[in-house]
């Protein structure tokens, strides 16, 4: 056909397909972790990254945890937001224990939702490539240092500019070249068993 070009329609899917990443955050956040998440959001989009999350985009008809395994299976890439959630300001961690301590009188313990740790864990079961965002003072489980091979960064404002937003950026960007790969080369072996 005259005029007619034969790669406009794979153009056009190549610059709409977006690669599916799991996002770990909770559900319930405050205007300010509201506006980091949506930053991190929007720069996935950028990127021709599609977040998938329970709960946001997927909703669950099973059990969420095997959901969450659902979702994360069709991914390729994960990000884990440390958001804090619960705030304890007493207590005592290793009650009964030699380690036991007692948290300072005046001194506030921050925990994250403890749906990070589990989807977490099964993004690394799944050997997809992680990022992993925290709110400071947070830690334990995947947000202390050295329990994971990867470094472990501080949760970005939502309104980042000029150098803190292009270092945010080269964060995301070396992160995504692992998601492409992955992304690729699960196709490339699909394609192959389905030959």
């Amino acid at each position: 056909m005259e005029g007619y070009r034969s790669f406009g329609i794979t153009d056009c899917l190549i610059r709409t397909m977006r690669i599916p990443v799991f996002v770990s955050s909770p559900t319930a956040l405050d205007r300010a972790q509201e506006r980091s998440r949506d930053r991190i959001v929007r720069e996935l989009s950028r990127l021709q990254l599609e977040p998938r999350a329970l709960g946001r985009s997927d909703y669950p008809s099973d059990s969420p945890l095997r959901e969450v395994l659902v979702i994360a299976k069709h991914c390729s890439g994960g990000i884990i937001l440390g958001f804090h959630q619960f705030v304890a300001s007493a207590g005592i961690w290793k009650k009964g224990t030699k380690e036991q301590r007692a948290l300072p009188r005046g001194k506030h313990e921050y925990f994250p939702t403890p749906w990070n740790q589990l989807e977490a864990g099964i993004l690394f079961g799944l050997q997809l490539p992680v990022l992993i965002f925290r709110e400071e003072p947070m830690h334990g489980g995947v947000f202390d240092a050295g329990v994971t091979d990867l470094f472990i960064h501080d949760m970005p404002p939502g309104n980042l500019r000029d150098e803190n937003l292009e270092a945010f950026r080269e964060v995301l960007l070396k992160w995504s070249a692992g998601v492409r790969e992955h992304y690729y080369r699960a196709s490339v072996g699909e394609r192959i068993v389905n030959r």
